[in-house]
């Protein structure tokens, strides 16, 4: 097995998750198979109790692991699935050390910090390496691993000692560490500075690692005079160190490593210049350049609690792209705050609620309000007491423990209606399995009620007592999933769901839906999230050539999601 480890310098937010998930890309380019493992330095066990704000979306994986969002950026670049232990976390370690010393495993030796946190550290990513995730029997080739946090963090400092040790452990020409860094341009004189970097790396070293690649974040190319300072002060050969610019897309940044030959650099280090083949990334290449030359806009209406930081939705934002440049559209978000649709804010701010409610309107609940004449609907996660419980708690669920408690992973739904819009989409197959995280439900006893006035649950789990999907068959596309699509989709395999709303929104739907039928699926299978999500989009006549829907006059815009945090909504 092959190690690659990135680190990042100077501060945080430079991008590191995408430069481990571009040099997988890359490597796997080259025919290599590749898995990834991320190493977040905090005391949680894992991402599933932290506020959106502090760390950005909890990104859900098959086994139900509620992990870091670069692991979410790690699966779409390479196409893999990833399992919770591949999410390496202060807690987990500890946790597992702590437990062995109630065992008795260290047979009364004292348990410190080195050697048995960093030995725990070391065999955790020896052992998870091995794990294979890209569907194929057997052990990856590399793994790319990724240290969260800047160096010099104090919390990081275990890892960092691990990882030295660890460098020791596996010996050379199977560690390549790439350190991610700042070359800042200083308006007052636009000259390229070098000292950030040099005092990272400088620190660097001196806790025990030398990088071997750099990868420096500035705004533009580096230029050659201080590639060549860089090299002389931190001791890198010029040619592996690479420039991470702004660039137009994402999707380029692999691209952007293969033209400074970054493989070559990385093949060289982990002694693998055995594998000539130069990186295969035409996909890669089209796509990039199609989202760039993208002319008919389309705007998405997204309703959230954190909408202040756009992390927070980071899958359905990615999911959301994916099927717009399928369906070859510009995607145009028009966030609306779930406080704004409070009826305390039309108090408070009259002109923020009447706008944001001109934007849409919502599903069950508001179904059962306005459609079927139950004005006391509402979900037991809001009122306990509610009169008529629409939405209630999920009978397994915990109310007094919030870690891991919640309905996770990947869970199967079956169709219950061959014709709907949601199993074409799918290839028209029997079952999906999509990735969920809720506490809250539909409630049951209610099915009845709702499908007699015209709300239709087309996909149910296999005991069919708990709904997944919903449609209004008259409707142009209404559909509600209680799993999250937006965890699988993939830049070559976008959400059918998806690309369902964004084909709608564009006028697109009925050529979607025929293809489907004629045996041309959606390119996989995908989902939704922490509650019941609801996908709308309307079109009438009055709709511009560039894929505008205005709105129409029952508030709805031309698309809408509501990735409104729990339970069921409407």
């Amino acid at each position: 097995m092959k190690y690659v480890l990135v680190t990042g310098g100077v501060v945080s937010g430079l991008g590191k998750g995408v430069t481990a998930s571009s040099i997988g890309v890359v490597l796997k380019a080259c025919g290599l198979r590749i898995t990834s493992i991320k190493i977040d330095p905090y005391l949680n066990t894992d991402a599933g109790t932290m506020s959106p704000f502090e760390h950005g979306e909890v990104f859900v994986l098959d086994d139900g692991g509620e992990v870091d969002l670069d692991l979410g950026n790690y699966e779409r670049f390479l196409d893999i699935k990833l399992t919770r232990d591949n999410n390496i976390t202060t807690g987990k370690i500890y946790q597992s050390v702590i437990d062995k010393e109630r065992k008795g495993e260290y047979l009364g030796k004292t348990v410190q910090v080195v050697p048995h946190i960093t030995n725990a550290i070391q065999d955790w990513i020896e052992r998870v390496a091995m794990i294979p995730v890209d569907g194929m029997d057997g052990p990856a080739d590399v793994c790319v691993i990724e240290l969260g946090g800047t160096i010099g963090d104090i919390e990081s400092m275990p890892f960092i000692e691990a990882l030295g040790q660890f460098s020791y452990r596996v010996g050379p020409g199977n560690f390549c560490l790439v350190h991610v860094s700042l070359v800042p341009v200083l308006n007052v004189v636009g000259e390229q500075k070098t000292k950030p970097t040099q005092h990272s790396v400088r620190g660097l070293r001196g806790l025990g690692l030398t990088p071997n690649i750099l990868a420096c974040r500035s705004t533009k190319e580096l230029e050659e005079n201080v590639k060549e300072k860089l090299s002389q002060f931190c001791h890198v050969p010029a040619a592996n160190i690479l420039t991470l610019y702004d660039v137009s897309n994402i999707w380029r940044i692999p691209l952007l490593l293969r033209d400074q030959k970054a493989h070559e650099a990385i093949l060289k280090v982990l002694n693998l210049e055995s594998f000539p083949r130069e990186p295969k990334l035409d996909e890669w290449v089209a796509r990039a350049t199609m989202f760039d030359t993208l002319q008919d806009t389309l705007h998405i209406a997204m309703v959230g609690k954190y909408t202040g930081l756009s992390d927070s939705y980071l899958s359905v934002l990615k999911a959301l792209l994916h099927a717009s440049v399928y369906c070859h559209r510009k995607l145009v978000v028009d966030w609306v705050a779930s406080t704004d649709l409070e009826d305390s804010t039309r108090i408070e701010a009259p002109d923020a609620y009447k706008a944001a409610w001109n934007l849409l309107k919502m599903a069950v609940v508001e179904f059962a309000r306005h459609v079927m004449n139950l004005p006391h609907a509402n979900s037991t996660e809001f009122d306990p007491n509610a009169k008529t419980p629409c939405v209630i708690f999920m009978p397994e669920g915990s109310k007094t423990h919030m870690g891991g408690t919640m309905r996770l992973g990947s869970r199967r739904t079956f169709f219950k209606v061959a014709d709907c819009k949601s199993a074409k989409l799918y290839g028209n197959v029997d079952y999906v399995d999509e990735r969920h995280r809720h506490r809250y439900e539909v409630n049951p006893d209610m099915v009845p009620e709702f499908e007699n006035a015209g709300l239709k649950f087309v996909g149910k789990d296999e005991s069919g007592r708990r709904m997944e999907i919903i449609e209004i068959p008259s409707h142009q596309y209404f559909v509600g999933a209680q799993f999250h699509p937006e965890f699988k989709s993939r830049p070559a395999k976008p959400s059918p769901l998806f690309v369902g709303l964004i084909a709608a929104s564009s006028g697109q739907l009925d050529k979607v839906l025929q293809g489907c039928s004629n045996g041309h699926v959606v390119p996989a299978k995908h989902q939704f999230s922490n509650g019941l999500y609801t996908l709308a989009a309307h079109q009438n006549a009055d709709v511009h050539s560039n894929g505008h829907a205005k709105k129409l006059a029952n508030g709805l815009a031309n698309g809408k999601y509501y990735p409104n945090g729990n339970g069921v909504h409407a």
